[in-house]
């Protein structure tokens, strides 16, 4: 990392150069050793990243970028304080987020306070024998000498399908499928010894969940609030349930952008927060130093410990959830940086831009232009720009107001009404399946604004996250919808085919899910 700021002589510069390149990036860069450390507990303190060394000009840069890269928010912290925050349209500020595989490194982070706390005794503790009550099979040797460290590295060994890639992750999809996943996982055969290679595994995380809550009361999610979400001041929390109740370990957390910057505020600060040490140094320190290859095969190598990946090459500490939910920890340079994100995109060049806009360690001038550059930047990304909107055919006004009902299909999609007439369009939409269902009562229909000028309409009543659709005529019998949660990864679009008293549905997401569905006019 280069110093930007100019002396003002050739032989300052010169005397400059020396200095810098014998001292190490972590000296140059990071916190002065003589500022007190901000504590976010009640809230972040925001500053221009002038004042915390950092250039606004290239923070603005990468704001401009997010909207390339499908985010829905980014926020940057150094030494303690917000420098860039941005929150892109539809999506808002103060809406929790799904963090995915970020997930993993939160339970990682408990297992490793139960450790502490002597509630578990070590990584190297032995997985079956937290399952007494249960008969596991293909219990042999090797699936019996499984430990608390295997799970923690992605190392168990058992067989299972995820590939950290665009290919189906079919275990992912049986285990969630499963009325008990516990069962699932433990139950697998094994693949390769215990400890011999990295293979990515959502059911590790979840037995480590099952294992926290078990030896910390019942629930991993009572435990989190008492130990890490309750002393960083994180209290807008959802966590998804397996069929038995225990909070899914390698997905399902949902949190606000600025408390995932808190979860790692905590490991840029070696496990401390006000004074008290919440997870201990060497747990931090094993991340920070983690071992085990993903096995990507290209440089930069990417590792893995806890939870987390790492870059060793960028001194980047990562936890990664699909579709980019991210909190990096660069510690060399104070930097803690978060996105929630609809798409996955390459993380190297992320992480070099954000790297790229720390000057200094300490102040660096005002820079009004670039201050405003940068606001500029933010204010633009909560501005929805408008998709295409193609003319409105006659067939509009005849499918408007009717009810289409649908044969079974894979989305649970029994009716669908149009409202595309009145000053306020609208949809109404009815599943046939959820807990509603299973429970005999009848079934709530969903219902909501629909956009017509190819911008979002938002319904903020929707259950657990505000709901953004909108529609366009594709053609003059095909409409097209596009449907968001915010605070979910996940974009759907459904192509309706109109043809007489009939209609053909076409739906497909951004995670390369596509299904049919067919209906037909109520009479």
């Amino acid at each position: 990392m280069r110093v930007h700021r100019k002396p003002p002589s050739s032989l300052a510069r010169f005397a400059t150069a020396l200095l810098f390149a014998a001292l190490p990036l972590k000296a140059a860069l990071a916190a002065p050793a003589d500022e007190p450390a901000a504590w976010p507990t009640a809230g972040w303190t925001a500053s221009t990243p002038e004042a915390q060394g950092m250039d606004s000009a290239a923070l603005a840069k990468l704001v401009e970028r997010g909207e390339a890269n499908g985010l829905d928010s980014i926020l940057i912290t150094r030494h303690g304080k917000v420098v860039a925050e941005a929150y892109y349209a539809p999506y808002r500020a103060g809406l929790k987020h799904t963090v995915n595989s970020v997930t993993k490194a939160v339970v990682g982070t408990l297992t490793g306070m139960a450790i502490q706390d002597g509630l578990l005794a070590s990584r190297d503790q032995p997985v079956l024998a937290f399952f007494p009550e249960r008969t596991v099979a293909n219990a042999d040797a090797a699936k019996k000498s499984i430990t608390l460290g295997h799970l923690l590295d992605q190392t168990s060994g058992l067989d299972w399908k995820e590939k950290l890639d665009a290919g189906v992750p079919e275990s992912l999809i049986q285990l969630r499928r499963s009325r008990d996943w516990q069962g699932f996982v433990l139950d697998r055969p094994m693949a390769q010894a215990p400890g011999a290679g990295f293979n990515y595994n959502s059911g590790n995380s979840h037995l480590l969940s099952a294992i926290v809550a078990k030896k910390t009361g019942g629930s991993t999610l009572a435990y989190a609030q008492k130990r890490l979400f309750e002393p960083l001041g994180i209290g807008d929390v959802r966590w998804t349930r397996d069929p038995q109740g225990i909070e899914a370990g390698g997905f399902g957390l949902y949190l606000q952008p600025r408390d995932m910057a808190k979860i790692g505020y905590l490991y840029l600060r070696k496990g401390q927060w006000a004074g008290r040490q919440l997870l201990p140094a060497d747990w931090v320190e094993q991340v920070f130093k983690a071992s085990v290859d993903m096995g990507f095969g290209a440089a930069p190598a990417f590792s893995y410990a806890n939870g987390w990946w790492t870059i060793p090459e960028k001194r980047a500490y990562i936890a990664a959830g699909y579709n980019r939910q991210l909190i990096v920890v660069l510690p060399e340079v104070d930097v803690v940086a978060v996105t929630t994100s609809r798409r996955n995109f390459r993380l190297p060049p992320f992480i070099d831009m954000v790297t790229a806009a720390v000057r200094s360690a300490g102040p660096l001038p005002a820079d009004t232009a670039a201050e405003a550059q940068l606001a500029d930047r933010i204010r633009d990304a909560a501005v929805e720009k408008p998709s295409a909107v193609g003319p409105t055919p006659e067939l509009a006004a005849a499918i408007s107001g009717k009810v289409w009902q649908f044969d079974r299909n894979a989305l649970g999609v029994s009716r669908l009404v149009l409202d595309l007439k009145a000053a306020t369009p609208s949809y109404e939409i009815v599943f046939d399946r959820g807990d509603e269902g299973a429970t005999g009562a009848a079934v709530q229909p969903f219902t909501g604004p629909l956009g017509l000028d190819g911008l979002y309409r938002v319904n903020g009543k929707a259950p657990n996250a505000p709901v953004a659709v909108k529609g366009s005529w594709v053609d003059a019998q095909s409409f097209r919808i596009d449907s968001r949660v915010l605070g979910e990864d996940e974009v759907t679009m459904y192509t309706l085919r109109f043809d007489g008293q009939r209609v053909n549905v076409a739906f497909e997401n951004n995670r390369g899910f596509k299904t049919q569905m067919q209906g037909r006019a109520a009479q």
